[in-house]
C-alpha cells in the first residue's frame, strides 16, 4: 500500500510504501538513518540488520543524495518528539541512484550559486516549506473572493497601452500592427469587467522593467488585481483587511510545520488584528521625519521609509491620501482635498513595507480626460477605457497584492527572490 506522509498518524502500526527520494543520510554499519520526502511531507527511516536485512543494508551503504526510490517499512510514532512519525525500514527499491555528486551538498553555498542551481534548490526543506505558504496564499485569495460574490476574470498580458505609463514596461513589435507592452497589471480590463459583474479579481504574471536590485523587486512576479463596483475608499480598504485577516488564519492553520522549518516566529502573525492602523500620508511624512528621515512632503514613500515605520508597529499599516502628483492618473481625488487622492497603500510591519496598494478610481468621465492631460497621455490610446464613463459609470474601486512580497511577509524570508519558483531578475534569466 502506497501512503503519503502527511498522513503518516493514520498508518502506525501499518507496513507501507512510501515513493519518494533520500535527500540525507546518516549511520554506517549497524544502522542507517534516511531522511526521505514524497513532496507532502519529510521522514526518517530506520535501516538495522535485525528489522531490515541484510539486502536493505547493503542498498542503504550505496544510496546518495537524491536517490529516488520506493521504501517499505513499518510505520511508528516517535518515541520522544510530538506528531512526528518514522518508519522501520523492510525493503529498499531504488529507482535511480545519481552517478554523480549532487551540486547541492550539506556545505555553505553563496545566493548566486544556489540561484543559478534554483531547479534544485527547490528540493531543500526551507524552500518547499516557503513554496507551500505561498500555495496556501494563493487558495485563500480564491476562497475568500469565491465566498464575496467574485468571479475571476482573466486579463491580457499583451497590451496596446501602459496602465500608469511606459517608462517600466518591456515594449515588444507586435506583428506589423503596433507596439505592444507586457502587462504591469490587469486593472484597467478589470474595470471594465466590474459593469458586467459587480465584482472580479484576476491572478497572473505582471513584469515591470524596473531597473531596480532591492530585495523587494522582481522583473516578473505575481499580482492579485481585485475591482469591485459601486465601492469607495473606505469600503475598498475594508475588503483588504478581510482578504488579509483570512490570508493568515488559513497559513496558521495549515502551514504550521512549514513555518516550523522556516524558523518563522509566528506570534507576530497571531498578534495581527482588524481594523488595522490608519494614517494619511501627511501624518506619515510628519512621523518619519521625527524618526531622522529627510522625507519630503510631496514625495511617495521609498523602501527605507516604509522599512523604518513598520518596525515601529506591530500591526499592518494603511497609509492614505497620498498626494495626488505622486499618484496614477486614474485614482478618485479627495473631495475634501483636491490635493491628494483617495488611494492607500498596505504595509506590512516587522520591516516589510508594502504589500497592497490600491484607490478609489475616477469615475467622472470630463475629470478623466483633464487628469491624463495632465499627466500628458494620449487620450486616444484610452479610448476604450474612456467608454466605462461613458455608458453607465459608477463609484468604483480596487486594489493589488503582490504574490511575492505578501509570501516574504508571511514566510520572514528576507529577500521576495527566495518566494517565487524561478525569480526573474535584471541579471537573471536562468534556469
Amino acid at each position: 500500500m502506497t501512503f503519503k506522509i502527511k498522513n503518516a498518524r493514520d498508518f502506525v502500526g501499518k507496513e507501507v510504501t512510501l515513493e519518494g527520494w533520500m535527500y540525507n543520510r546518516r549511520g554506517s554499519g549497524k544502522i542507517y538513518f534516511l531522511q526521505l520526502r514524497d513532496g507532502t511531507g519529510f521522514m526518517q527511516g530506520i535501516v538495522t540488520e535485525n528489522e531490515s536485512g541484510k539486502e536493505s543494508m547493503e542498498q542503504a551503504e550505496k544510496l546518495t543524495m537524491e536517490t529516488s526510490l520506493r521504501v517499505t517499512g513499518l510505520i511508528n510514532k516517535h518515541p520522544k518528539l510530538e506528531d512526528v512519525f518514522e518508519m522501520v525500514v523492510k525493503k529498499i527499491e531504488p529507482l535511480q541512484i545519481p552517478a554523480e555528486e549532487y551540486p547541492i551538498s550539506k556545505k555553505e553555498h553563496g545566493p548566486e550559486f544556489l540561484l543559478d542551481n534554483r531547479h534544485l534548490w527547490l528540493r531543500s526543506g526551507k524552500q518547499w516549506a516557503i513554496q507551500r505558504v505561498r500555495n496556501t496564499i494563493i487558495n485563500a485569495t480564491y476562497e475568500y473572493f469565491a465566498g464575496n460574490d467574485f468571479i475571476k476574470i482573466d486579463s491580457p498580458i499583451l497590451t496596446p497601452n501602459a496602465c500608469e505609463g511606459t517608462t517600466e514596461l518591456f515594449e515588444i513589435n507586435y506583428f506589423d500592427e503596433d507596439t505592444a507592452y507586457l502587462s504591469q497589471s490587469g486593472q484597467l480590463y478589470l474595470e471594465a469587467a466590474i459593469m458586467s459583474h459587480g465584482r472580479v479579481f484576476d491572478f497572473g504574471p505582471v513584469f515591470r522593467a524596473e531597473k531596480s536590485k532591492t530585495r523587494r523587486h522582481l522583473t516578473e512576479f505575481w499580482m492579485m488585481d481585485a475591482e469591485m463596483a459601486y465601492c469607495d475608499h473606505e469600503m475598498n480598504m475594508k475588503f483588504q483587511e478581510e482578504l488579509v485577516m483570512h490570508i493568515l488564519k488559513r497559513v496558521l492553520e495549515k502551514n504550521l510545520k512549514e513555518l516550523e522549518i522556516l524558523e518563522r516566529d509566528i506570534a507576530p502573525l497571531k498578534k495581527i488584528k482588524a481594523p488595522f492602523i490608519r494614517k494619511t500620508h501627511a501624518e506619515v511624512i510628519k512621523e518619519l521625519r521625527e524618526m531622522g528621515s529627510d522625507i519630503q512632503p510631496n514625495h511617495d514613500l521609498g523602501a527605507d521609509d516604509e522599512t523604518l515605520l513598520t518596525q515601529k508597529y506591530d500591526q499592518p499599516i494603511f497609509v492614505e491620501k497620498y498626494p495626488a502628483e505622486v499618484k496614477a492618473f486614474y485614482m478618485k481625488r479627495d473631495p475634501e482635498n483636491e490635493a491628494v487622492c483617495l488611494n492607500c497603500d498596505l504595509l506590512a510591519p516587522e520591516g516589510y513595507g508594502e504589500i497592497i496598494g490600491g484607490s478609489q478610481r475616477e469615475d467622472d468621465l470630463e475629470v478623466m480626460l483633464k487628469r491624463i492631460g495632465e499627466h500628458g497621455l494620449d487620450p486616444k490610446v484610452f479610448d476604450w477605457y474612456l467608454d466605462l464613463r461613458k455608458y453607465g459609470t459608477v463609484p468604483h474601486s480596487g486594489f493589488g497584492y503582490g504574490l511575492e512580497r505578501i509570501t516574504g511577509w508571511i514566510t520572514g524570508t528576507h529577500h521576495i527572490r527566495e518566494t517565487i519558483p524561478f525569480p526573474r531578475l535584471i541579471n537573471r534569466l536562468r534556469p
